[in-house]
């Protein structure tokens, strides 16, 4: 992706084993423009929906392999006494996390759709979730002003972060699971040493709510991404007490979410229903993609970097060649709102939202007809 390209995508039309060990569990250049079809994807069979209402799907691909995605079996994860968040996987895919405005978080094993814990604490409702990259952490963010770090294996809170005025929208964790951003209402980005809690660095910059975070792939960039349509690269080399930062403009909208490739690169996705992709050493936009008919809310890289993957506020998820900018894929008709989605490392796509008037989580996991079965 030397240049600058804009690329349309043209859119198809329209109970048991819960752990309670910790006191706080509740019960609670010019643009070039193509115009590319894409593929609809829908399901071989219905759904099946269980007796506890909510779901999960289980299909194939690989990123670096060629052939239709295909969903093979839906899953769906009940019990949340509210609605859903925000959602997570653990980095090895094996585990999903669900945030839910009835201020716990839950914990379920993706394979088998078991719950393996509802955690309480929180005095509001959870806003957003996420894994540690090393998979032995998680940290969920709050209205209350709060965001709090678990122990995935003892399911336990180990620290409260206390710096923020407002509701906390996004954290992120550094590659290495040592530090933690987060940033919210305030228009704060903090910057906390996850082993203590403390509290390390505020960035001042931002203009509005700071709603998407992601570390660079080197830890030496943060970057945010505010409803003041600004992305902000935090250079965390200096040491001083007011990081410097650069700005990447170029949305219309709020950005909704961000998301680093392996190889430095910045996806970024906003309300304007675009993705940027950004060379942030440069400053410059290698591509924009367009397609999506709402708001992009979440977004991956795939290991390689050769695919990125998006979520729309809707039913539609996206999966995109970015060295030729086209929509490869698009999965509809499964989920009423997708939340997230990520790729395993050995490149199958999941994806979890909310699916029926139940709200309820549903991760799809796509691969290649040729890729062996999870």
């Amino acid at each position: 992706m030397g240049g600058r390209a804009q690329f349309e995508c043209t859119p198809p039309a329209p109970d048991s084993n819960v752990h309670s060990r910790d006191p706080a569990v509740a019960a609670c250049s010019a643009p070039i423009s193509m115009e590319t079809p894409c593929t609809q994807l829908s399901l071989s069979t219905p759904p099946q929906v269980g007796p506890a209402g909510w779901t999960s799907a289980l299909g194939p691909m690989n990123s670096g392999s060629a052939g239709r995605l295909a969903v093979g079996r839906v899953k769906f994860f009940g019990r949340h006494r509210g609605e859903v968040n925000s959602s997570a996987f653990s980095p090895d895919g094996q585990r999903l996390l669900t945030a839910s405005e009835d201020g716990c978080v839950y914990g379920w094993e993706t394979q088998s759709g078991r719950l393996l814990w509802r955690l309480g604490g929180h005095a509001g409702p959870i806003k957003f979730c996420r894994f540690s990259p090393d998979g032995h952490l998680f940290a969920t963010t709050s209205g209350d002003c709060t965001i709090r770090l678990w122990d995935v294996a003892e399911a336990k809170c180990l620290h409260v972060l206390k710096g923020h005025q407002r509701s906390v929208e996004t954290v992120s964790f550094s590659p290495d699971s040592k530090q933690l951003a987060s940033g919210g209402w305030d228009k704060r980005v903090v910057l906390w040493e996850v082993q203590s809690g403390q509290m390390l660095r505020h960035l001042g910059g931002h203009r509005d709510s700071v709603q998407s975070s992601d570390f660079a792939p080197s830890s030496d960039c943060l970057a945010t991404g505010s409803w003041d349509s600004a992305i902000c690269i935090w250079d965390l080399r200096t040491g001083t007490p007011v990081t410097s930062h650069q700005e990447l403009q170029g949305h219309s909208g709020n950005i909704s979410c961000l998301c680093y490739s392996a190889s430095g690169l910045l996806a970024s996705g906003s309300w304007d229903k675009t993705i940027h992709i950004w060379k942030p050493s440069t400053r410059n936009l290698l591509v924009q993609l367009k397609g999506h008919v709402t708001w992009v809310k979440s977004i991956a890289f795939s290991p390689d970097g050769s695919q990125l993957a998006s979520a729309g506020y809707s039913h539609m998820v996206k999966v995109w060649d970015c060295n030729t900018g086209k929509c490869m894929e698009t999965l509809k008709g499964v989920l009423d709102v997708a939340h997230a989605c990520a790729f395993t490392p050995d490149g199958k796509l999941l994806v979890s939202g909310a699916a029926d008037q139940a709200r309820c989580q549903l991760r799809c996991t796509i691969k290649s007809p040729r890729a062996s079965q999870i």
